[in-house]
């Protein structure tokens, strides 16, 4: 007996987590994902084959960043690094304009944080008012299901860094599957991010990425918790994230394309 081809779904997030991996680091993550099945694979590489090559008219979402200068690779912060208080632990998320650590802060309370810092190389104008922006609209978040920036400064070389709340959670598709959820279960879930989202609104905020990597699920006393994430390309409407020229560009689409 044949086995069914896999669902679309499966196709699209594997897309999604490839996208925001360096290009050197998809092989092995789809080499490990798929599982062998090399025609999964192959759909999956068509996509990311597509992706590239409509850059020109549909730049993906880090397209303001380059690659980092091989003389600035050596100042890349790592695991058991300090920036100011906060005392890096482990690397959790790289996109193409920063990295983000889970870090221990020391002072005045020790608690756990998640802090994301501009990588080396890219404090062009563009790139730096993008990530403040994002600073910026997380900062003015007030939302129990939007994560919260807690602190943000500059490290000793000028790149600018923010932290925000450790959310410990799983993108809000695989834990509705892992939990079996019924229709009704899911959308209880995904009230609390409408709610969310329209907070955002109310304050003039746009996030124009929300897909399952960008919305988290953690649990609280048994009551799950969705948070929304990476506000990086948000847009304001009637206010002013950063004082640094910011505008998107005529025709070009922004966010996730697939």
């Amino acid at each position: 007996m044949s086995s069914h081809p896999p669902a679309p779904r499966k196709e699209r997030e594997l897309f999604e987590e490839a996208l925001e991996l360096p290009t050197a680091e998809r092989g092995p993550f789809l080499g490990s994902a798929c599982g062998g099945g090399a025609a999964l694979r192959r759909r999956v590489e068509a996509w990311l084959s597509a992706s590239e090559s409509e850059a020109g008219f549909l730049p993906p979402k880090a397209a303001d960043c380059a690659p980092v200068a091989p003389e600035t690779a050596a100042v890349i912060e790592q695991a058991g690094d300090s920036i100011g208080r906060y005392h890096l632990l482990e690397k959790i998320g790289e996109g193409g304009c920063g990295i983000v650590f889970m870090a221990e802060q020391r002072e005045p309370m020790r608690r756990r944080v998640a802090l994301k810092i501009l990588k080396p190389g890219l404090d062009t104008k563009g790139v730096v008012a993008r990530f403040e922006a994002e600073r910026q609209a997380l900062a003015l978040m007030d939302h129990p299901n939007i994560a919260r920036v807690l602190d943000g400064g500059a490290t000793g070389t000028g790149r600018p860094y923010f932290v925000m709340e450790l959310v410990r959670g799983i993108r809000i598709t695989e834990f509705c599957d892992e939990k079996k959820y019924s229709p009704r279960e899911r959308l209880e879930v995904f009230v609390q991010v409408c709610q969310a989202i329209h907070d955002a609104h109310q304050k003039g905020i746009i996030h124009r990425d929300l897909k399952p990597s960008n919305i988290l699920v953690t649990v609280n006393d048994g009551v799950p918790i969705p948070k929304v994430i990476a506000f990086g390309i948000a847009k304001a409407t009637g206010q002013q994230f950063t004082d640094k020229t910011l505008f998107t560009h005529f025709h070009a689409l922004v966010g996730t394309p697939a």
